[in-house]
């Protein structure tokens, strides 16, 4: 029998060039824009399963913060509470005027005396004296390890001002007691160097390290490009830190002045040693104006609560008094918090010409 020849299969001829199209190079293309596609899926349905866990995430974080804020602003309220609960008894009986206008101060006498102006004016004034002495020093040291003190000298300093702030506030004290009232009293040619200008000089050494540590970190958080852009039109050094860096970094300085002053005037055991706890107001005669006295004795509201907190018999008058005490601290501190709030903010706005 014939052999059956083999089914004669076409051949086409592929034409490249003008007026042709390649198959093949048509085949790898619908191939490779379906793996792009493909890949583009993949990609988006990651993204979004990612933002998803991201927006849970950030969720949760707001969520946390708001938690851990209102329980801190629950605790204040709380410490508010307290306050006003235990010392009500005495501001129904006396009412607030007399604690903040007369000088007097003994609740347990047979006619009973609650002026607590010597503590409020003695606070008031060894705090000052503190910050007049510690604010300078203070900013002008942070300037120094911040902009002018090669990164060796930096790195050792640093470490020594944060030391210090955890350094016990008794054995600073101490020292106030043994060497710096001795120098005081020899300079000022004193009875006792336990005065306003001890607790000044030795509150203005606890807050340094607060105003130095935070004013420190401002002013390397102003950006390089502020710096370099003063130095290019022809500024100095200094000119550079006065002009550009200080109103740069002035709300965080004034955040560490401010955490000084919180540090100073809270400040029990050091004032206690220091200042020598006189009942006296710390007020003298120079050239017939009535002026604070710094070489007096004083005692100031966190002394006197000290003193006599443990030894007041329990629900008494006099102890409901200490609690109106510790009240009127409470609301000078805020106060002065309230206005280093209203001077940040406000530099922030010209910072930003808002």
């Amino acid at each position: 029998m014939p052999l059956k020849s083999d089914p004669v299969i076409p051949q086409y001829k592929i034409r490249i060039g003008t007026g042709g199209e390649n198959v093949s190079s048509q085949a790898e293309k619908h191939y490779e824009n379906d793996e792009i596609q493909n890949l583009q899926k993949v990609t988006k349905e990651k993204l979004t399963q990612k933002s998803f866990k991201s927006n849970i995430f950030d969720y949760m974080i707001e969520k946390m913060f708001f938690v851990f804020g209102s329980i801190a602003v629950f605790i204040l309220l709380l410490l508010l509470y307290f306050l006003i609960r235990e010392g009500w008894p005495a501001i129904q009986e006396n009412g607030v005027m007399p604690y903040i206008t007369e000088t007097r101060w003994n609740p347990s006498s047979g006619e009973p005396g609650f002026g607590a102006l010597p503590f409020i004016t003695s606070s008031i004034m060894v705090t000052l004296g503190a910050l007049i002495i510690a604010i300078p020093w203070g900013i002008f040291t942070a300037i120094f390890i911040a902009e002018i003190a090669p990164k060796r000298v930096r790195e050792t300093l640093k470490p020594v001002v944060e030391v210090l702030a955890i350094f016990p506030s008794v054995v600073l004290g101490f020292i106030a007691l043994v060497i710096l009232g001795p120098i005081v009293a020899n300079i000022f040619d004193l009875s006792n160097g336990r005065t306003a200008l001890t607790a000044s000089l030795i509150l203005s050494v606890m807050a340094l390290p607060t105003i130095i540590s935070i004013a420190e970190d401002s002013l390397r958080s102003v950006p390089k490009d502020y710096r370099e852009a003063a130095y290019a039109l022809g500024a100095s050094r200094w000119e550079t830190i006065k002009i550009v860096t200080l109103p740069a970094a002035k709300s965080g300085i004034v955040a560490g002045v401010m955490l000084g002053f919180g540090r100073a005037v809270g400040e029990t055991m050091t004032v206690l040693m220091a200042a020598g706890n006189s009942l006296n107001m710390p007020i003298s005669e120079f050239f017939g104006v009535a002026l604070p006295n710094f070489l007096m004795s004083v005692r100031t509201l966190t002394a006197n609560i000290a003193i006599e907190g443990s030894d007041v018999p329990w629900g008494s008058l006099h102890y409901s008094s200490l609690f109106v005490l510790a009240l009127i601290l409470f609301v000078i501190t805020f106060i002065i918090n309230l206005i280093a709030d209203l001077l940040i903010s406000r530099q922030r706005r010209k910072l930003t010409n808002e």
